[in-house]
């Protein structure tokens, strides 16, 4: 008779630009008191040097900035191809904090428990107020964060993935750089046959932000949502999707600066090459439509 089963392996990808060196300590403070195993860490210096770090690291340092997608990707290599040396990866923005020092186990035990789980999606609490922002709930009926379901997508910064996923459809699309990366392989990954859930006991905190911060922000979000469509979409659904969402762009009445940026990226999403193209199959629109969010919205 067999014994029980090793527990999974860990291993966490933070990429950071060197800007925020007490944060990132903090972070890797609250991932090495974590119960249960150790969880590796591999720190990707995306496009800066890396501040002085605690040594048994997994280290990295790029000339130049890649891009969330891609800075992760390189993350995912330091344990290895498509990260084999590890059962999951978490990825963690590197102002984030795990309160909580079980985080590790109950990752751990979710996968355990569910071997067609492939993606876990954290909760993100801001750690003044506690709470969080109605945009890091992924799903539609976001008005109760509390309430734990299968999803179609997940936070990039406040995530686990099994790394069979990652091995088997791919990492991260490098070059969206910024914006819609995880929708491309949670779609991905649905299509594969694997589920992704949301939890609201996996906490990140993380200060209450938005997004637009981001110069480029309106840009590529256009950018990229028309790559995201045009990569994975049936061709019969890439009008009706992209429709919908220069409608909803529309109505939201963004600023004029704002809405030239993003009738910008849109034009260039059009005209620009998106990458390998790989069109869902007609079940998995179906699935995603049974799980709340058709590929129209």
């Amino acid at each position: 008779m067999s014994g029980p089963a090793a527990p999974l392996r860990l291993g966490a990808v933070i990429i950071t630009m060197g800007n925020r060196p007490a944060e990132l300590q903090d972070l890797l403070d609250s991932v090495a008191k974590q119960q249960g195993p150790a969880i590796e860490v591999a720190v990707v210096g995306n496009g800066s040097p890396l501040p002085p770090l605690p040594p048994g690291l997994r280290t990295a340092e790029l000339p130049e900035n890649l891009g969330i997608p891609g800075g992760r990707n390189v993350g995912i290599e330091l344990f290895g191809p498509a990260g084999r040396d590890v059962d999951v990866l978490l990825f963690l923005d590197d102002d984030g904090l795990l309160p909580s020092d079980d985080t590790g186990e109950l990752v751990r035990a979710a996968f355990a428990a569910d071997p067609r789980l492939g993606i876990v999606s954290f909760r993100i609490a801001d750690p003044e107020t506690g709470v969080t922002q109605r945009r890091h709930v992924p799903r539609l009926r976001a008005a109760d964060p509390m309430r734990d379901s299968r999803v179609t997508t997940f936070l990039g910064g406040a995530c686990a993935v099994r790394s069979e996923v990652v091995g088997q459809v791919g990492a991260l699309p490098a070059e969206f750089f910024y914006a819609h990366e995880e929708t491309d392989l949670a779609w991905r990954a649905l299509d594969a046959g694997w589920m992704i859930d949301y939890r609201s006991d996996l906490v990140l905190h993380h200060p209450a932000t938005s997004p637009a911060r981001h110069a480029v922000y309106h840009r590529l979000v256009a950018r990229n949502r028309v790559w995201l469509a045009r990569r994975n979409l049936p061709w019969l659904l890439v009008p009706v999707y992209l429709g919908v969402w220069f409608a909803l762009t529309v109505l939201r009445r963004p600023s004029r600066q704002a809405l030239r940026a993003w009738l910008g990226g849109f034009r260039e999403g059009w005209t620009t090459s998106c990458g390998e193209r790989r069109p869902m199959k007609w079940r998995t629109v179906w699935r995603l439509t049974r799980l709340g969010r058709p590929p129209i919205i």
